[in-house]
């Protein structure tokens, strides 16, 4: 971008460019000189990059800022490598990475850029996606759907709720909380009903897959991430869990020498004490 749209006071800080030089200087030479380095692939690595984002979002979720610090490292090399590996066989550039990115981002920004007026983040969204739209047009990209842009990779909630946000963008949403609610009772019902029936699992998982999308549908209205949820609710189990564990083996024995009721009795006594450390 040859015309700085910016403001003068947002400008990288001429040590913050060194050091991405330096950085980019080192990986292109690792690519060189290093074994490892110099056979991988787009393919071969691609699964690298989700494992070092599930590791910043870890690190977000423990709130550990040194290893985010760390982890966004490791994001930020795989960027960069990428963009070595696609320069190598004339795909794109670094340069053509940033640029892209940054045309991008002031293009879907008019209200920051331009002289386009919003009131709230509902208006950003919906000419985000007006702009998406545009923008595949202008590609001659004619039939596609404001849902494209959701990986079918994504876990699943997480999927549904993206694509619920993409809908919603163009006005196909509940128009309240209470209305969504409505819907997973609804669906809650047919469940409960065709899971007394003998009909097939197939059949039960389609309608145990509507109670999740109904739910994801109401936490999303809420302002609630089902994917955190789940993710927050999964680690207080294992804490749980792992405390009836460590009752047990104090006493020599193991999970199968205890009844319910036993490790009913530890699962009480670990929410006690999560409740006084969370009070001191």
């Amino acid at each position: 971008m040859s015309q700085k749209i910016y403001e003068p006071q947002f400008a990288a800080e001429p040590e913050l460019l060194e050091a991405c030089a330096d950085f980019i200087a080192i990986v292109r030479q690792l690519r060189r000189d290093c074994p490892w380095d110099r056979v991988q692939t787009h393919e071969s690595v691609k699964h690298l990059l989700i494992e070092e984002a599930y590791e910043a979002v870890e690190a977000i979720d423990m709130e550990d800022w040194p290893e985010l610090k760390r982890e966004l490292g490791d994001l930020f090399l795989h960027v960069v490598f990428h963009s070595v590996i696609g320069r190598e066989g004339d795909r794109f550039t670094l340069k053509e990475v940033i640029e892209t990115e940054s045309e991008k981002l002031v293009r879907r920004h008019p209200h920051v850029f331009g002289d386009t007026a919003v009131d709230g983040v509902g208006e950003v969204m919906i000419n985000w996606e007006e702009i998406k739209r545009q923008e595949r047009e202008a590609a001659g990209k004619t039939e596609h759907s404001v849902l494209d842009g959701v990986p079918r990779a994504l876990p699943a909630l997480l999927r549904a709720h993206r694509m619920q946000e993409k809908a919603a963008g163009v006005g196909f949403d509940f128009p309240d909380p209470d209305q969504a609610w409505t819907k997973v009772e609804e669906e809650i019902g047919e469940f409960k009903a065709l899971a007394a029936s003998d009909a097939s699992d197939a059949a039960k998982e389609a309608e145990l897959g509507d109670i999740l999308f109904a739910l994801v549908n109401y936490a999303r209205q809420q302002g609630l991430t089902p994917e955190n949820a789940l993710s927050r609710t999964n680690d207080t189990f294992t804490r749980r869990f792992k405390h009836i564990e460590r009752r047990l083996a104090e006493q020599g024995r193991r999970l199968a020498d205890a009844d319910l009721d036993e490790m009913d009795r530890y699962w009480g006594e670990a929410k006690a004490l999560e409740r006084t450390n969370t009070e001191t």
